[in-house]
């Protein structure tokens, strides 16, 4: 193959100028830049803080957590939605030089004892409950020792790491309530807070993420500050992120879209964040129109039930200039619609996943509309991708599907703990093998067809699950569609597409079936069609397909 034809990797003309910061290093910097400006707003609360008045609440809880005896290097585990503490933590936390665990908030017992004793988790920050999760019960199950010991000082036989609990809510035996974190600071001085700070680098690692853990046990994506950082910064200039944007934030903290794409992208941009305490399409709708904001981030299920919602004529999203759609492939209806009936007409798509702090390509609000419904975008400034065959890893030429690796800054630094799970995904050049399926076009737009997994292989044929959805998708009566595959004797893989009808509508499996016949490939007709009200999500709104892959395979 000639070197010409291969996957451009090029990295964008407009690089961005690399931050070499630690977070708490950011914020004091924003801070001192525009200490009157608007940082933050909760609708839900009072809690309406400038960019100096939030540094000096999260120096506070720096001191505070200080206090408690939070060593640089500990592990703070935090376990809630986006109450406005959270914010707080994740700079505090970093100014002290502390690692900060993200806790998926649908995590339930087996799965929170394993995150905690995983990452060796020294404190645990905790609201009372979430949905269906009774946080207090599971904490007390886990660590009945908490009944009888002085907050601080819990000795637990399961997670023997485990000594400081805090509580958002209601006070709780062996815990301290969020209050106390400011009196347990009160003895820090001013030289000790900035002795600590002085110890920390842009390249120690900040935050732990865990993976979702659809196949095996979740891995702890360790991210330093210069990932996250950097990764913010590059997103927020593609959508020309200034002081004047006000982004609305409904997609959850503790996943790499709200931490980075969200607070991070705004914070390098001194833009006001307003974040709410979990996802509803009225919550949106009215903060988007009270707050006048000019962005909004979510997954294609929350834009969609925002279009779907019978109150959707009634707010004015007259205010919205750009956004992100990510988390999971964006159907190009959804998106037409989205800048169509929402003003959002410099809306962008980033792709990227965990492992690469997350964001590796992104459109911006100069690409054509063409190219932001169609595609994931161009690498980001820093980044190089290459699309590999791969079964060979040999670097497949323009147009054709095989794996999307990237290699740059914001690859993790590794699993916690987990060297050989590493080694799987971050080859010997440092490139991370994202288990993608993409192509590129030989102007560097890249297109994100479906995981490696994914693909279905129907009588020797490939079959790329997001091109037959993205198809479903314009048929009038059709919410939502994901496609699977399951294992069929005659074709070795047939097809089975999920939909979920617009409310009212009448909709049959031949009608489906008829309409992807009509006008694609016959190997690409779904075998199967099922009718859900809803699909299986994660507390971060991604569809968990592994759990429709299952339900596929029970189809007679």
């Amino acid at each position: 193959m000639a070197e010409a034809e291969k996957t451009p990797m090029a990295t964008p003309t407009n690089q961005t100028k690399f931050l070499n910061e630690t977070l708490g290093d950011l914020l004091e910097r924003i801070a001192s830049e525009r200490p009157n400006h608007q940082a933050v707003k909760y609708i839900e609360s009072d809690f309406d803080l400038s960019y100096g008045e939030f540094n000096s609440r999260v120096d506070r809880v720096g001191k505070g957590l200080m206090g408690m005896g939070v060593n640089k290097g500990d592990h703070v585990a935090v376990w809630a939605t986006n109450y406005p503490q959270w914010l707080l933590l994740f700079f505090a936390v970093a100014k002290i030089g502390a690692v900060l665990v993200t806790v998926n908030t649908n995590y339930k017992t087996r799965e929170l004892e394993y995150l905690l004793k995983q990452s060796d988790a020294k404190v645990l920050v905790m609201c009372d409950g979430l949905k269906d999760i009774d946080c207090e019960r599971i904490i007390y199950d886990l660590c009945p020792e908490l009944n009888d010991c002085e907050p601080g000082k819990l000795n637990s036989s399961k997670l023997p790491k485990l000594k400081i609990l805090i509580t958002l809510d209601n006070k709780y035996k062996g815990m301290f309530h969020w209050s106390e974190v400011f009196e347990q600071g009160e003895n820090i001085t001013e030289e000790e807070f900035a002795a600590r700070k002085r110890y920390i680098q842009p390249h120690d690692v900040a935050n732990i993420q865990y993976t979702s853990g659809t196949s095996g046990f979740p891995k702890g994506v360790m991210l330093t500050h210069y990932n996250i950082i950097n990764n913010g910064l590059s997103i927020g200039d593609c959508m020309k992120f200034t002081p004047e944007d006000r982004l609305c934030i409904p997609v959850p903290f503790f996943h790499c879209f709200g931490m980075v794409l969200a607070i991070l992208a705004a914070v390098t941009h001194g833009s006001t964040m307003l974040p709410l305490l979990w996802y509803t399409p009225m919550k949106v709708m009215h903060t988007v129109t009270y707050e006048k904001c000019t962005a909004v981030h979510g997954v294609p299920t929350m834009f969609i039930a925002m279009l779907e919602h019978r109150d959707f004529d009634k707010y004015d999203f007259s205010s919205l200039r750009t956004g992100i759609m990510a988390g999971s492939p964006c159907p190009t209806e959804i998106m037409k619609q989205v800048i169509e009936k929402m003003n959002m007409r410099d809306i962008t798509i980033v792709y990227g996943q965990t492992e690469s702090s997350p964001g590796c390509t992104q459109t911006t609000v100069d690409d054509s509309i063409e190219h932001r419904v169609n595609t994931v975008g161009k690498c980001l400034p820093g980044v190089e991708a290459k699309i590999v065959d791969p079964e060979t890893g040999e670097t497949l030429p323009p147009n054709q599907p095989g794996e999307f690796c990237a290699r740059g800054y914001n690859v993790m630094k590794g699993y916690y703990n987990m060297p050989e799970k590493t080694a799987e995904v971050i080859d010997a050049d440092g490139w991370l093998h994202t288990g993608d399926i993409a192509m590129v076009d030989s102007d560097g737009y890249y297109k994100i067809t479906g995981r490696l997994k994914d693909m279905i292989i129907r009588g020797g044929e490939n079959v790329y699950p997001k091109e037959i959805e993205d198809f479903i998708y314009t048929h009038p009566k059709v919410k939502d569609v994901q496609v699977v595959g399951k294992k069929d004797e005659k074709y070795g893989e047939e097809i089975v597409a999920f939909v979920i009808p617009k409310e009212g509508a009448e909709l049959t499996e031949k009608e489906i079936k008829n309409f992807v016949y009509d006008n694609m490939s016959r190997h690409k007709e779904p075998g199967h069609v099922v009718f859900l009200k809803e699909f299986p999500m994660n507390a971060a709104g991604k569809i968990l397909k592994y759990q429709l892959r299952d339900m596929a395979d029970k189809l007679a």
